[in-house]
């Protein structure tokens, strides 16, 4: 069997991140996100979006990598909590995106990425976490439950360039109970 690991990105990471996303939103939203918004995701904007937040900081963007492939990604950052208040007792972190590729699923590599996220998130100070995730995605919102995040009445629309797409936030401790 391959090792699993999870690592910081590096800049030669940003083409697989960028290929997995595209491909990982072509098999989970194609049918609610039009055909350009997904060629999009692959195009220079992305690529130049995705590089610039592998340079801000180590630790912020991680890869998953089986063996010798990368699988999956995660994007993790600093938040203001919900409903904007401000205090050490109430401070947060943001899982921006979570993908693993479709292939190289349930194989806990989703798992792995969020923990080592909501570590990186707790050492700079957050003790809550949250993600938007698309309120058709099922399995996302399942993956999150099982972490022990709920959706908490957040809901915020993602432009798609050709409508929009309806996200809901989920919330939850950074000390995990992945299951």
């Amino acid at each position: 069997m391959a090792i699993a690991e999870v690592r910081p990105a590096t800049p030669a990471d940003v083409a697989e991140i960028v290929r997995i996303q595209g491909d990982t939103w072509e098999a989970a939203y194609s049918a609610f996100v039009p055909p350009d918004a997904l060629v999009a995701l692959r195009g220079p904007d992305a690529r130049a979006a995705w590089s610039a937040a592998v340079d801000a900081d180590a630790g912020r963007v991680l890869v998953a990598t089986e063996g010798g492939w990368t699988v999956g990604f995660c994007a993790a950052a600093p938040a203001l909590p919900p409903g904007g208040a401000t205090s050490p007792e109430q401070a947060w972190g943001e899982i921006g995106a979570l993908l693993v590729e479709p292939r190289w699923g349930r194989r806990g590599h989703a798992g792995r990425l969020l923990a080592t996220a909501a570590e990186w998130l707790r050492e700079a100070g957050a003790r809550y976490g949250l993600a938007w995730v698309p309120e058709p995605d099922e399995a996302s919102r399942r993956f999150y439950a099982r972490a022990g995040w709920e959706t908490d009445g957040g809901v915020r629309a993602l432009d798609t360039g050709a409508g929009t797409l309806r996200e809901i936030r989920l919330t939850g401790s950074l000390d995990l109970k992945l299951t």
